[in-house]
């Protein structure tokens, strides 16, 4: 049934009709199936799918954009429907959920959200992108059992941490979720949360389970949980990230003749590129975590074949970055690790261009 209705609502969404996807989700409602199932073997698979088919080319940003929406908003409806005229009362406690300050992937948070509220949790959802400061003086002034932070994308991992331990030094405890703590939530446990879930169901779970509030306390720095920090090459790297990113993109323009005949379209795509490359670097030095970089480069490289660039650019791009970190012993590891496994990765045949981008 849930696959049936998977390929009803993806119809929906991918011809961007709001109203054929809410009419899916309001005829399966009738048919005596939860809300919950809705939401977590219904909606949540097909925004993977929406997020699958943007990565191999096969949707644009703008239907990318335009199909989360009609996701979103068909959580909304489910979330507001109200057949008896009556709010289902909180019997559980009071949880908060929030992105992390500069992660806008708020998809993954709301389907907790509802989750929650579903299973008899009063939430304050406090959505994307949540300054780390706001988030605390909403702790103080709402008390909630527990915070339950969302971050999709790496890069916002130190970001994570401080929000981690701003959350504990009051007192309250935190849950970590979302693909940037890792798949076996390795970064959760590295940056101290007080637990991690993979999913909706298991958040739920945990919290019924119940999570011990941690003592006030100062807030830690990061070296004291994660102590190669003292090298301070993840701050120099992050320092001098727009140098880094001009020399690079500097010598592919001498590697790569062509470039200089590039519109400012491509150069300023190209320079996102190499600005994502050294942002996952950093995010590797931070976490001492070779995997997180090495990742990252595959995964970009599959989307540039998608879109027919060559992903050998990448290995350019790598031996410039190499050039420019030889005083700085990890992130020269870490670059010649992603330029060894860019090169045994079996490339894509992309028909045309020499070009890096």
């Amino acid at each position: 049934m849930s696959e049936v209705l998977q390929n009803r609502l993806w119809r929906a969404v991918a011809d961007g009709d709001e109203y054929a996807a809410v009419d899916v989700l309001a005829k399966a409602l009738s048919e005596g199936l939860d809300e919950e199932t809705l939401l977590l073997d219904v909606i949540a698979p097909v925004q993977e799918r929406v997020g699958a088919e943007w990565a191999a080319d096969r949707l644009t940003v703008a239907q990318e954009h335009a199909a989360t929406a009609i996701n979103e908003r068909a959580v909304a409806a489910l979330a507001h429907r109200d057949p008896d005229g009556a709010r289902p009362s909180p019997v559980r406690g009071r949880v908060t959920v929030a992105c992390i300050d500069g992660e806008w992937h708020a998809f993954p948070a709301r389907l907790v959200a509802e989750t929650l509220r579903l299973r008899g949790w009063q939430v304050d959802y406090l959505g994307a992108q949540t300054p780390t400061q706001h988030l605390i003086a909403h702790v103080h002034r709402t008390n909630p059992d527990a915070v339950l932070l969302s971050s999709s994308i790496p890069t916002h991992l130190p970001t994570a941490h401080r929000a981690i331990t701003a959350c504990q030094a009051v007192g309250t405890p935190v849950m970590a979720g979302g693909r940037a703590f890792g798949p076996d939530g390795r970064h959760a446990r590295a940056l101290g949360a007080d637990r991690w879930a993979p999913d909706a169901r298991r958040a739920a779970a945990a919290l019924e389970e119940g999570i011990a509030r941690p003592a006030p306390a100062a807030l830690r720095h990061a070296v004291d949980d994660l102590p190669h920090l003292a090298d301070q090459e993840y701050t120099l790297v992050v320092q001098n990230r727009a140098e880094l990113v001009g020399r690079t993109l500097a010598g592919l323009e001498d590697r790569f003749p062509a470039m200089r005949s590039y519109t400012a379209e491509q150069l300023d795509r190209t320079a996102e590129d190499l600005a994502h490359i050294v942002e996952f670097l950093a995010t590797a030095l931070y976490m001492d975590d070779t995997e997180l970089f090495t990742s990252f480069l595959t995964w970009t490289a599959g989307i540039l074949e998608a879109r027919h660039v060559p992903a050998r650019s990448l290995i350019a791009g790598l031996d410039l970055l190499a050039g420019q970190t030889a005083d700085f012993p990890r992130a020269l590891a870490l670059v010649r690790e992603g330029t060894a496994v860019l090169g045994d990765r079996p490339a894509r045949p992309v028909p045309g261009s020499d070009t890096p981008a």
